[in-house]
């Protein structure tokens, strides 16, 4: 999207109605299986890093994309450590950094799918449960963007024309997505996840 906009700030704009289409689909997809409760703590905080955030959107995209990058590239560094570490169950996720820094994420660049991936990880939800409960917030969270969005002018009658035409492809890749989880081990799929993560908090630095 920021390829072809020329511009990630309003590429962020342009994305958001995408990522609302899907979100309907993973949450219908996997409405059986949500945790809602591991979302309960970080609401406060959630919102607390979105007001942030949605100051933050009148700043330069170039200063804020590092600032998001470093702090989950920290925050995945930390993940691995404790994955690895035989401490590992002895360490809680606390919600505050979570929970603040997805909401400052996700209002800024879009950018919380690394924080949330870590935060639902660091959980031990079997995969199902890791999809659901994060479909939920984030169409949850994605709504709630909408009206900031439209105050700072990132979603224009251009953008939602361009939006409808992605539709079809947002269709096909949720029903591609959902056969595939079903054929992923939960071993393979944790490790994926953070593979991912990592690739996609490195595109920040873009």
């Amino acid at each position: 999207m920021v390829l072809a906009i020329g511009d990630a700030r309003q590429a962020a704009g342009w994305l958001l109605p995408v990522l609302c289409t899907a979100d309907v689909f993973a949450v219908i997809a996997w409405r059986r299986h949500a945790a809602a409760k591991k979302l309960f703590d970080l609401a406060p905080w959630v919102l607390a890093g979105m007001a942030l955030g949605a100051w933050a959107l009148g700043f330069s995209e170039r200063t804020l994309r590092p600032v998001v990058g470093i702090i989950v590239l920290a925050m995945l560094a930390v993940y691995l450590w404790r994955r690895l570490s035989a401490s590992y169950g002895l360490l809680s996720s606390h919600p505050a950094l979570y929970g603040a820094t997805a909401g400052f994420a996700t209002t800024v660049a879009n950018a919380a799918g690394p924080v949330m991936n870590l935060y639902l990880l660091s959980k031990r939800l079997p995969k199902e449960e890791f999809i659901a409960t994060g479909a939920w917030f984030f169409f949850l969270i994605n709504l709630a963007k909408l009206p900031i969005y439209i105050w700072h002018g990132l979603i224009t009658p251009e953008s939602l024309a361009a939006d409808a035409v992605f539709a079809p492809a947002v269709v096909a890749g949720a029903a591609t997505g959902r056969w595939l989880v079903r054929h992923i081990p939960n071993r393979a799929f944790e490790a994926l996840v953070a593979f991912l993560t990592g690739i996609s908090t490195f595109l920040l630095f873009r």
